[in-house]
C-alpha cells in the first residue's frame, strides 16, 4: 500500500496563517505547488447552473496552466477538480489512505496519481467535523484568490470566506438569480466580493492560453515529463530549456 510523504518545506503560502499546519502529507505531484493557484468552494448541492459554470471556469483556468485548489468534497468542489484535471489540488480533511466521500474514489485515485493530494493528518486519522474547517484553511490560504461558487448564508463556505478575509485574499463570486446562493449574494451586497460576469476574462487574469506556432511549445503547454519531452523533441528540450522558454519542475516541463 502506498505510504503518504511529509512534504517539507511547507509551502509560503501558508506562512500568512495565525495557526500554520505543524505536518503536511502528499501524494501525487508537487510541481503543481509552483503554479498559480485559485481556490473554489462552494456547496455539496450545487445547482445544475453552477455545476455547469464551475466545470467551464475549472478548465478555462486548466488551459492557462493555473491550478485548482479544493476539499475534494461532493458538489462544487469534485467540479472544480474534474474541470481542471490534472491541474488541481485536493486538501483533504483526514489521511490520504483514507476515501472520503467514498463517492469521490475515483476522482481522488486518479488525482494521487497526476494530480496532488495534500492534508495536515496523517495515514489513518479520520475526518471529524473540526477537520472540514481545518481543511478549508489551508484550501483558502493556497490560492491566489478565492471563488465561491454557491453558498448559504450558514454554510461551510462562508467559514472559508471569513479566511479568506482574515488573510486578505480577494473573493469573487458566480451570478446567481435572487432568492439562491444566498450567502454570496450577501457577499456582493456587503462589498466583500467581486462578481465573475465572464468567466474566459476571469482566467486571463492568471494566464494567457499559448497561441504559438511552434509544435513543440503547445506540446509543453500540457506539461509533459521531462522524459516525454525528450522524446518528443530532445534538441528543443535542451535549447528551450537554457534559454528559459521552458522550465523543469520536479521531473515535468512547463511553459512559463
Amino acid at each position: 500500500m502506498q505510504v503518504s510523504e511529509v512534504l517539507t518545506p511547507l509551502p509560503s503560502e501558508f506562512n500568512s496563517l495565525p495557526d500554520p499546519p505543524s505536518d503536511l502529507f502528499y501524494r501525487g505531484d508537487l510541481s503543481l505547488l509552483a503554479l498559480k493557484k485559485v481556490s473554489v468552494v462552494g456547496s455539496r448541492k450545487a445547482y445544475p447552473y453552477t455545476r455547469t459554470i464551475i466545470q467551464g471556469l475549472a478548465l478555462e483556468l486548466a488551459k492557462r496552466n493555473v491550478c485548482v485548489v479544493s476539499g475534494a468534497a461532493m458538489g462544487v468542489d469534485a467540479l472544480a477538480h474534474e474541470g481542471a484535471y490534472p491541474k488541481t489540488i485536493a486538501i483533504l480533511g483526514n489521511g490520504l489512505d483514507i476515501v472520503y466521500p467514498k463517492v469521490n474514489k475515483k476522482l481522488l485515485d486518479k488525482m494521487a496519481e497526476k494530480a496532488l493530494l495534500l492534508s495536515e493528518y496523517k495515514d489513518g486519522v479520520e475526518a471529524r467535523s473540526y477537520s472540514f474547517v481545518q481543511r478549508n484553511r489551508l484550501v483558502v490560504a493556497l490560492g491566489d484568490v478565492l471563488v465561491v461558487a454557491q453558498a448559504d448564508k450558514n454554510s461551510g463556505s462562508m467559514r472559508s470566506v471569513e479566511f479568506a478575509i482574515q488573510t486578505g485574499k480577494k473573493i469573487y463570486v458566480l451570478p446567481h438569480r435572487l432568492g439562491e446562493s444566498e450567502g454570496t449574494m450577501q457577499l456582493l451586497d456587503e462589498g466583500k466580493a467581486e462578481l465573475i460576469t465572464d468567466i474566459k476574462a476571469f482566467a486571463d487574469l492568471f494566464g494567457s492560453i499559448i497561441q504559438s506556432s511552434d509544435e513543440f511549445l503547445m506540446f509543453c503547454s500540457s506539461s509533459p515529463t521531462y522524459e516525454e519531452a525528450l522524446a518528443y523533441d530532445p534538441q528543443k528540450t535542451f535549447e528551450y530549456e537554457l534559454l528559459g522558454k521552458i522550465k523543469v519542475i520536479n521531473a515535468r516541463v512547463y511553459v512559463p
